[in-house]
């Protein structure tokens, strides 16, 4: 029998829904955690492994032996299977938003989508512009990557890209087009593509199956069926992202030279815009308060200078710390923010409910063993107003060491 360890993506998902009646049994049992009091607690009944006669049997030298040993062994020797196409029959091209130079959520979406529609035959291939700081694109399914670089593609620039991506067009020639109908982007630049292409694209798609594809219509109260097009704009959760496998992410040149265009858009840089005036679900960086805070205009002074969007646990609306229109949970304000900092949340089901899409959640709090803690990316344990002073400090020495550094 194969020691390669498969994923259950239903599994996956009731361990993370608390409201499944089946969570608790996928719940694995913990071995040991720290208490209120700052003590080590373990739990006897999951320490210990079973014997070859069936019988559990207690490992007090700290190390796990018998018949588990080689399972854990194994899992911690396991690689994801190397998925290698060297001629591929076709090309599903996938331009990714890359917000921030990384992969977001609705990228791994449309490259799942990509693999789905490519099979054992055709490649992915991911066309990525100017600088980025992604290093997995193996795991999220890329067979090839087409990097261009250049000043010209730098920033905002919507006409310089469709050029490189009709030169892309004309090389490899794809069955299909995957870009992500985004505010971020996407969305524009493949209907740009769509005109210079001649292609009628379909818009805010959902779901792709057997040369078919269905996307929102009616202002969202209607699904609009139709035959699959060269260019899709398909929406976020289109499909499940890539996990079961390793890509060879090939590197692919262009070998003709992309055609300059006479820029009639100047890029002017980023607007600064006033983070109290950002709707909370469309905000990029949360900043949220809850119970444990003490002291609400340091609050305030933090959000201030980190940039941040503000929000609110229930709580500390009920307690009138806070706007109504900026709590956070199933009860108030679904978010979908890149970066998501809980000050002094406990963790709710309903506010994890409402933070469930955000990609990096840091949790700032004084009890080590809360929901909060447990569902953070990074957890900060300690005195909530220490902390955002220190945050507070450490922030404004370095915009003020950037500004000299600039003078």
């Amino acid at each position: 029998m194969s020691d390669i360890i498969r994923r259950d993506p239903r599994a996956e998902w009731i361990a993370r829904n608390r409201l499944h009646p089946l969570h608790a049994s996928l719940q694995t049992a913990q071995t040991s955690w720290m208490g209120p009091n700052g003590l080590i607690r373990k739990n006897p009944h999951a320490i210990g492994f079973i014997g070859p006669n069936g019988l559990k049997r207690i490992d007090r030298s700290g190390a796990q032996q018998g018949g588990s040993s080689k399972r854990s062994t194994a899992k911690a020797e396991v690689q994801l299977p190397l998925h290698v196409i060297e001629q591929p029959s076709f090309h599903i091209v996938v331009v990714p938003d890359m917000v921030g130079g990384r992969l977001s959520s609705h990228d791994k979406d449309l490259l799942g989508l990509a693999n789905k529609l490519a099979g054992s035959e055709g490649a992915v291939v991911a066309v990525v512009f100017g600088e980025h700081k992604e290093s997995a694109f193996d795991t999220a399914g890329v067979d090839r990557l087409l990097h261009i670089q250049g000043e010209a593609f730098d920033g905002y620039a919507p006409e310089q890209r469709v050029l490189a991506l009709s030169a892309v067009d004309n090389q490899l020639t794809p069955r299909h087009w995957l870009i992500p109908d985004s505010r971020t982007g996407g969305g524009e630049l493949g209907r740009r593509l769509a005109a210079k292409l001649g292609e009628r694209p379909a818009t805010r798609i959902w779901q792709v199956a057997d040369g078919q594809c269905i996307g929102r219509a009616g202002a969202g109260r209607e699904d609009l069926a139709r035959r699959a097009p060269r260019l899709i704009l398909a929406a976020a959760e289109c499909a499940d992202p890539v996990g079961d496998s390793r890509h060879e992410v090939r590197p692919v040149e262009l070998q003709d030279q992309i055609a300059q265009c006479l820029p009639r858009i100047e890029n002017l840089g980023a607007v600064a815009v006033n983070p109290a005036l950002i709707p909370m679900a469309e905000a990029e960086f949360i900043l949220s308060g809850g119970n444990g805070v003490q002291d609400w205009t340091q609050f305030h002074q933090a959000a201030e200078a980190l940039g941040a969007t503000e929000g609110a646990s229930r709580v500390a609306v009920d307690d009138g710390f806070m706007p109504r229109d900026r709590q956070v949970g199933a009860t108030g304000t679904w978010v979908t923010a890149r970066v998501y900092m809980a000050v002094g949340i406990s963790g709710a089901i309903q506010h994890l409910q409402g933070i469930g899409a955000c990609d990096k959640v840091v949790a700032i709090n004084m009890d080590p063993g809360c929901d909060m803690i447990k569902r953070a990316d990074l957890s900060v344990i300690g005195d909530s107003a220490a902390i955002l002073q220190a945050l507070i400090e450490r922030v404004t020495e370095f915009r003020q060491g950037g500004a000299r550094d600039a003078a």
